[in-house]
């Protein structure tokens, strides 16, 4: 006899599941940016990288990786020390997706061809990177270090001629063995230790010359890291103190035997987010490295692997903020409420609107700094690229978790639990207003720019002039931003609201030049006039939401 269906087991109202969406296509703001600043003969490999990383596939092994976090084992069977941490197979796969895409090299491969820079190369890459974040965020963190030591490797063309090989390849070797036996290598990166935290100079480990001291000569490292970001990477820069001051180190984890170098893990660290990624608690022993750079030029050269870490912090915030907004109106637009969509109710979408205006900014403010980083040594790239990486992950970073909550909010209860992904993505996002630089640390990074390269900042600000002419509200803000500058420099308690007003300013303006009317009004009238409340839908009441939100929905 035919059981009847029941009631309860009509499911109805329900939106379907965000997944199987190009991330790419899907994304008329990214895909602007994209071709806008520099990178169009990138689109159809960014396209066929928006199909996997948004497939229901990638989205699973995302899921995989952070259910099952990163385990680590100390000794083997027979009680020798092995220090190895154990990832789930879905981490390594979003390692092999994110590396056979280049995310971690191709910006730099031109240096194993003599052949000059791509232009456009570093916005391809952070497309990828928007991306990438979006199916997993957790493994980026290797992938941005290993992209990012080639900046300090500079400082050392020996070792930057026997590890570049390994750095730029299109591959990824988890296996136990020692670097040398590797065909590709990862990078991880140990600053800073438990007294001090950002104060690195405060750090105690210290380094004494195996023979004599030098750039490129061995040093045995003694001490403590209290974050060594990704620990199984095949090497690591490191800050120790010798003789000259603090200095920067290459420090392989295996010897050339395959034996610990020295390193020994002493726990995983049970993060709020980021759970993929295991961050460790380290102490070395005796450890062997290589000084990078000359003593106690440490922060120098290791602050050109950081800088290009923190435009991927806010390439990585946009694109988690990105995903949250479309899963949102994604939602919105199946959902019925009173008789209505979701979408069309006013108040909803006048929330979502709101949110649009903030991820439109991020991407452009963050693909402009990334096309900053294609500029060379053009004087004006330059400047931007020095005053603009702290101010752009300062503002980007720090709207990220706002706008991630608010959108959980709009899902209700289904954006509250597990199973549908957004406590995941919640989770991740306020990691990177911390990595690499809290907001306090940008903005003293920011008044460090006014004191000792005034002409940076007057570039930029002359810059921005330009692009203000014409627009009342531009103008104004750009005067407000002169006001402050000359505040901070009486008042170090100033530079907070400096930085957020140069990033809104500057952010408006490229609207302005860039985006629609209906986006860039309703941002300059939000955020530079009359001052913008800290919650989402307030004061839009006049904008063209419908306009908005029909062009941030993600097409399917």
């Amino acid at each position: 006899m035919a059981q009847c269906a029941r009631p309860e087991d009509e499911i109805f109202n329900q939106s379907p599941p965000f997944v199987d969406v190009n991330l790419f296509t899907s994304d008329v703001a990214l895909s602007e940016a994209v071709k806008r600043e520099g990178a169009s003969w990138a689109l159809a490999d960014l396209e066929a990288f928006g199909a996997s990383t948004g497939s229901a596939k990638a989205m699973e092994l995302g899921r995989l990786a952070n259910e099952n976090p990163p385990r680590l084992k100390n000794f083997d069977p027979q009680g020798r020390r092995v220090d190895r941490v154990e990832f789930h197979p879905a981490y390594h796969e979003v390692m092999r997706i994110s590396t056979a895409q280049g995310l971690h090299c191709s910006t730099f491969e031109h240096l194993l061809t003599g052949e000059a820079p791509r232009a456009g190369a570093q916005v391809a890459r952070c497309a990828g990177s928007y991306m990438a974040a979006q199916m997993e965020s957790g493994h980026c963190c290797p992938i941005t270090m290993t992209h990012a030591v080639v900046a300090s490797l500079r400082h050392a063309p020996g070792l930057a001629e026997k590890w570049l090989p390994k750095i730029l390849v299109r591959d990824y070797d988890p296996s136990p063995q020692p670097g040398e036996a590797k065909r590709a290598v990862t990078f991880g990166m140990g600053m800073t230790e438990r007294q001090g935290g950002t104060d690195v100079r405060a750090n105690t480990t210290r380094a004494e010359p195996v023979d004599r001291a030098g750039t490129e000569k061995p040093y045995r490292i003694t001490g403590h890291k209290w974050f060594l970001s990704a620990p199984m990477s095949d090497l690591f820069l490191v800050l120790a103190q010798a003789k000259g001051g603090l200095s920067c180190f290459l420090l392989p984890r295996l010897r050339s035997d395959g034996a610990l170098n020295g390193l020994r893990l002493l726990r995983l660290k049970e993060k709020l987010g980021n759970r993929s990624n295991a961050s460790s608690e380290v102490e070395f022993d005796e450890a062997i490295g290589f000084l990078v750079g000359e003593e106690g030029r440490g922060i120098a050269t290791i602050i050109d692997m950081v800088t290009f870490t923190r435009l991927d912090c806010a390439v990585s915030s946009a694109g988690l903020m990105r995903q949250a907004l479309a899963r949102a109106i994604h939602h919105a637009g199946y959902r019925s409420v009173f008789q209505k969509q979701l979408i069309d109710q006013p108040l909803m979408a006048q929330v979502l609107s709101d949110m649009v205006l903030d991820a439109e900014a991020a991407t452009a403010l963050a693909f402009r700094l990334a096309r900053a980083f294609d500029g060379g040594d053009d004087p004006s790239e330059a400047a931007y690229r020095r005053l603009m990486t702290p101010v752009t992950k300062y503002w980007v970073c720090k709207t990220a978790p706002a706008l991630v909550g608010e959108a959980m909010e709009c899902m209700g209860g289904n954006g509250y639990v597990e199973e549908g992904g957004f406590p995941l993505l919640y989770r991740e996002v306020p990691v990177n207003a911390i990595w690499e630089g809290s907001g306090n640390v940008m903005c003293l990074d920011v008044l460090r720019v006014m004191e000792k390269e005034p002409e940076v900042v007057e570039r930029v600000i002359g810059d921005l002039e330009a692009a203000a002419q014409g627009d009342a509200r531009l103008s104004s803000a750009l005067g407000r931003i002169k006001t402050l500058i000359g505040a901070c420099q009486r008042d170090q308690g100033a530079a907070r609201t400096l930085v957020e007003q140069l990033a809104v300013a500057e952010a408006g303006s490229l609207l302005v030049r860039q985006g629609p009317a209906a986006v860039s009004d309703a941002f300059l009238a939000t955020r530079l006039e009359g001052g913008w409340r800290h919650t989402y839908g307030a004061g839009l009441s006049r904008a063209d939401t419908r306009a908005i939100l029909a062009r941030a929905a993600p097409r399917l």
